[in-house]
């Protein structure tokens, strides 16, 4: 599942459309799942969306960050067919994939530096996702914000930074609790160096 630094200047062979595949996949599931049992606490401000611990996969391979978008907008496609959210959720689609994605790229660029490349995920959602949700969650019939008193037709600015701050805490939290011990993991596996053999072999090939 995991690539060299060189891949991003290689052509979208069918290992990587795989790769990205299977990426795109587990995030999908995962985000799917969350939304299956945690409810309002993996969509809203106040969230836990445990499958965020698997952006830490940019650290390894500059396919994860396609993967992660488009896992991101299957998820989101998907809960608007099960929440019926209609044209509304087409924000969480857009947004909420261009926050993933964003954060995604901060991680693979910063990727020697595992615990400041996680923040990637952390700050794009926070100041992302608060822009929005508000007025999903309005548009869904909420008067108030999820597990809080706050009113939604209040003062935006207020809005916007309790949504920053509990966005940010919330991926925060998943992405250095779960995300990195789980980078951490996979580093200890044998298969990055595996697959990184992999991504060796058609290299030699070209250049000979």
């Amino acid at each position: 599942m995991f690539a060299s630094p060189n891949s991003t200047k290689k052509q979208l062979t069918p290992t990587r459309i795989t790769r990205i595949a299977t990426i795109a996949g587990l995030y999908a599931a995962l985000t799917l799942v969350c939304m299956a049992f945690l409810g309002g606490l993996s969509w809203g401000p106040v969230q836990l969306r445990l499958s965020e611990a698997v952006c830490v996969l940019a650290l390894l391979t500059a396919d994860a960050v396609p993967g992660l978008a488009l896992g991101c907008a299957i998820a989101n496609i998907a809960n608007i067919a099960l929440s019926g959210t209609g044209l509304l959720g087409l924000l969480d689609v857009v947004f909420g994939t261009l926050a993933t994605t964003l954060g995604a790229l901060v991680t693979w660029r910063l990727r020697s530096r595992p615990s400041v490349a996680v923040l990637g995920p952390v700050l794009a959602n926070a100041l992302i996702v608060p822009a929005y949700l508000p007025l999903l969650l309005q548009g869904l019939g909420f008067y108030t914000i999820p597990f809080t008193s706050i009113a939604l037709d209040g003062a935006y600015p207020a809005m916007y930074l309790f949504g920053f701050v509990a966005c940010g805490l919330g991926e925060g939290l998943v992405v250095y609790a779960l995300g990195l011990p789980l980078f951490r993991a996979l580093l200890a596996s044998p298969l990055p160096r595996r697959l990184l053999q992999d991504e060796a072999a058609p290299t030699a090939t070209e250049g000979a």
